[in-house]
């Protein structure tokens, strides 16, 4: 149970960290180009894609076992904690837009949990 915990903590804090590097590489391409955002939407999409994949790849790493499971719950958790933000912060709740935005993400990190399953159990029959 704890490294089940502790697997979900990292995967959350992974996807919180390379959405933030994304966001700062983004936003510095937004200031030192003419691009506009509204260009940018789908390469924004994509970021989160990959930020919430990689972090249920690295909760799937981690949890070494259950990995649809590991990405679920790291998936799960991410939406919770923007939802309390969001609604907390600015008294707004999720549109439906978004709601499939985070559904996406849902199945994006199941994937990513399974398959990090799969590379740390290669990697123990490696050794």
């Amino acid at each position: 149970m704890v490294r089940f915990g502790k697997a979900i903590v990292y995967g959350v804090v992974t996807i919180f960290l390379l959405a933030s590097i994304i966001s700062l590489l983004l936003s510095l391409f937004l200031k030192w180009t003419d691009v506009q955002e509204s260009s940018l939407t789908w390469v924004i999409f994509a970021g989160s894609l990959l930020s919430v994949f990689i972090g249920g790849f690295v909760a799937g790493g981690k949890g070494k076992e259950k990995g649809w499971l590991m990405g679920g719950t790291t998936s799960a958790l991410f939406t919770f904690i923007v939802f309390l933000f969001q609604f907390l912060g600015l008294e707004q709740s999720f549109s439906t837009k978004q709601w499939m935005y985070h559904l996406g993400f849902f199945v994006v990190a199941m994937l990513g949990g399974m398959m990090g399953v799969n590379m740390s159990s290669a990697r123990r029959h490696a050794d």
